[in-house]
């Protein structure tokens, strides 16, 4: 026991003299402080509502209960975040030939417009079939070739292509990430490829399968409030009518212009595609409520101890929004968010707590801060508004560690593995393998690396800007129960619970899971705040020329020593 607890002492970069802060890390309290999060009380945390304004009171109350400095250097532990409010009400019809189909918004198809405009009509616009909606000249990849889109409405599959390798047998990781999802699968992407190319309107084919999650999901947001951070000008530059459409939608318009849905998307798996006009026209009407928001990042602040090295920071982060009321249905109208994300939120302060708790010379030779973002559920707003505006400058910024479970599983009990999300490797995975295997823990590759979970987060703005992001979620693999425990509860929570009024604390939870798991995620995180060196992307990164330009500027703020 004394030799286990020494390496764990050093694996943090602490004396075996020194607390431990891993070992003060409670279920107890992660369970009471998610209840108080998930409650109805907070009203579901929804960005710009009472519910709001509760969390954040409860946020900033227990960082200065802690001790902790505010994170924004003008003293607040607030960081505003202007925003636009709106909400769409969408109608949509097609016409091919005498043929009319008429979907209906939120269950065969869900459609908004970002304009700041009450009314967006779109009518008589030419369909065509873009295939993937991706160019990328590393793959020499071009779907849209020399069409002219302008104007028209694109339909796109949504993900990345699938290639082959020579063998056939399986897909190239050379070619769009293989099997892992690269950020030209994500819909944000094809939204913004669609208006660079000036088209008028997007809609993307929602497959349960790729996507990850069912078009009940996405239909939970239509006719709802959604944000943008974006000016009045940028929104002119985006597509008028931003939308999905489910399989059986895209099947039954392609049949009806006489195409076949199936075919198409065959031929969209190749090199040598071209878009395909439909011969249908779209039909769009959208009445729009337009009015500015203004929400609130949370960041506090833990000096490190070293005079050298405490202007430079680890970020831990986890957003508090959730998806508040939902005035349509009877009875419950409140998405409490508890796995989503008030178990991370209430990590993150219990990071604060046995951080804080160390006596001022023992603390991380960094500053760690601790971030907790508005908009995550609308897009990831927050997290990109601090990116754009950072409170501390980016370059300083080491390491960003974020906390989103992304199934319930750590709401139970410990697992032997963790599953690090998508393939984007820093010199932080080396720091995980090295706690991994002093803490006796299994790191597995992402199981679900097709659905593209890096891309769906916060660390995400992090790492477009060039910080080290590192994302890891709960395993499967629980200790002291039936094999298949895991794998059954995370298929559970997608289906029964995600983003749905479900999303409760379940009289069974114990977090002991999320205590076993934070204990990890910490002792990375102060692996890198206690290293003599800044962790780096690794070669062949996607992320690391961002880091590289960032470095090259490199700039200090001051603050205050502990």
């Amino acid at each position: 026991m004394k030799t286990r607890l020494l390496v764990a002492l050093v694996s943090c970069g602490l004396s075996a003299q020194a607390a431990d802060p891993l070992a003060d890390i409670s279920a107890a309290r992660l369970l009471e402080r998610t209840k108080i999060l998930a409650s109805d009380e907070f009203e579901g945390r929804a960005p710009g509502t009472a519910g709001e304004d509760k969390t954040i009171a409860y946020l900033t109350a227990e960082f200065k209960k802690l001790g902790l400095q505010p994170g924004n250097p003008d003293g607040t532990y607030v960081q505003a975040v202007p925003a636009i409010g709106l909400t769409s009400q969408a109608s949509l019809t097609f016409t091919a030939g005498a043929a009319k189909l008429e979907p209906k918004v939120g269950l065969d198809f869900i459609a908004l417009s970002r304009r700041r405009q009450p009314h967006v009509a779109l009518p008589d616009s030419d369909v065509v079939f873009v295939g993937y909606g991706i160019t990328a000249p590393e793959f020499d990849w071009d779907d849209f070739k020399d069409f002219d889109v302008r104007g028209k409405t694109v339909v796109m599959v949504i993900n990345d292509p699938p290639i082959f390798d020579a063998s056939g047998a399986k897909l190239d990781d050379a070619v769009f990430g293989g099997n892992a999802m690269t950020y030209y699968g994500r819909w944000t992407y094809k939204f913004e490829s669609a208006s660079a190319r000036g088209a008028a309107a997007v809609l993307i084919v929602h497959e349960t399968g790729p996507a990850g999650y069912p078009f009940a999901v996405i239909a939970a947001g239509s006719g709802r409030e959604t944000f943008d951070v974006g000016s009045v000008e940028s929104s002119l530059q985006r597509v008028a009518v931003e939308g999905w459409i489910t399989l059986e939608t895209a099947k039954q318009l392609f049949a009806g212009a006489g195409k076949d849905f199936a075919a198409l998307k065959a031929t969209a798996a190749k090199r040598d595609f071209r878009p395909v006009p439909l011969g249908a026209k779209a039909n769009f009407a959208i009445a729009n409520q337009v009015r500015d928001v203004v929400s609130r990042n949370v960041v506090a602040l833990l000096p490190g101890s070293d005079s050298k090295l405490h202007d430079e920071f680890v970020l831990f982060s986890a957003h508090w929004d959730a998806y508040g009321r939902d005035p349509s249905r009877t009875g419950d109208q409140i998405l409490n968010g508890a796995a989503d994300n008030a178990i991370a939120v209430a990590m993150l302060v219990e990071f604060a707590q046995v951080t804080a708790a160390l006596p001022p010379a023992e603390r991380p030779r960094r500053s760690l801060l601790f971030f907790s973002p508005t908009y995550e559920e609308k897009g990831i707003l927050g997290s990109k508004f601090y990116a754009e505006n950072p409170l501390h400058p980016l370059a300083r910024t080491i390491a960003n560690l974020n906390l989103e479970p992304l199934d319930a599983n750590l709401a139970y009990g410990p697992t032997r593995d963790l599953e690090i999300v998508g393939r984007n490797p820093s010199t932080l995975d080396d720091y995980a393998a090295e706690v991994a295997r002093e803490q006796g823990r299994v790191l597995r590759a992402d199981s679900e690396a097709e659905k593209g979970y890096y891309y769906r987060s916060d660390h995400f703005e992090f790492a477009k800007v060039g910080v080290p992001a590192f994302f890891v979620r709960s395993g499967v693999d629980f200790i002291d129960q039936p094999a298949g425990t895991g794998v059954k509860l995370r298929q559970q929570y997608l289906v029964n619970d995600y983003h749905k009024i479900t999303d409760e604390v379940k009289p069974d939870w114990t977090l002991e899971g999320a205590a076993h798991d934070a204990r990890f995620i910490l002792a990375v995180g102060l692996r890198a705040a206690n290293a003599d060196a800044m962790p780096e992307w690794k070669p062949g990164t996607e992320f690391k020329a961002a880091r590289d330009a960032s470095l090259a500027g490199n700039t200090k703020t001051k603050i205050k020593s502990p």
